[in-house]
């Protein structure tokens, strides 16, 4: 069973910092791509950003520029370093990883259960 499990969420005041980190633990696991999401009170889950194997990212317009995500391939880790917070930021954000267990295993999506952010003063 691949376990993805995301830490670092708290309380913080507008134009704070926080960081994020997922970890996904499973012997073999082969990770390709991972991603941030976050949902929101009453809102859709959406797309934060995201990075491939090789470092390649991509970010939702509204948290360009403020957010950065990066990845240590070698511990299976992922992280989210968000500046800059604004209240609009608050949900909770979860983690995927797109992967496979050893080279013949099937390739799926495995979530988080998620960390709370709330960006308020």
């Amino acid at each position: 069973q691949v376990q993805v499990v995301e830490s670092g969420g708290g309380l913080v005041q507008p134009g704070g910092s926080l960081r994020l980190s997922c970890q996904a633990s499973r012997s073999m696991f082969i990770i390709y791509d991972m991603g941030w999401y976050r949902q929101g009170p009453g809102k859709q889950r959406e797309l934060v950003a995201t990075i491939t194997s090789s470092g390649d990212t991509k970010y939702a317009e509204s948290v360009k520029g403020r957010f950065t995500i990066s990845r240590d391939n070698a511990k299976n880790t992922m992280y989210l370093q968000m500046n800059s917070l604004k209240p609009e930021d608050t949900a909770a954000y979860y983690c995927k990883a797109n992967g496979r267990v050893g080279y013949s295993g099937i390739i799926d999506d495995y979530w988080g259960q998620g960390t709370q952010v709330t960006v308020s003063s």
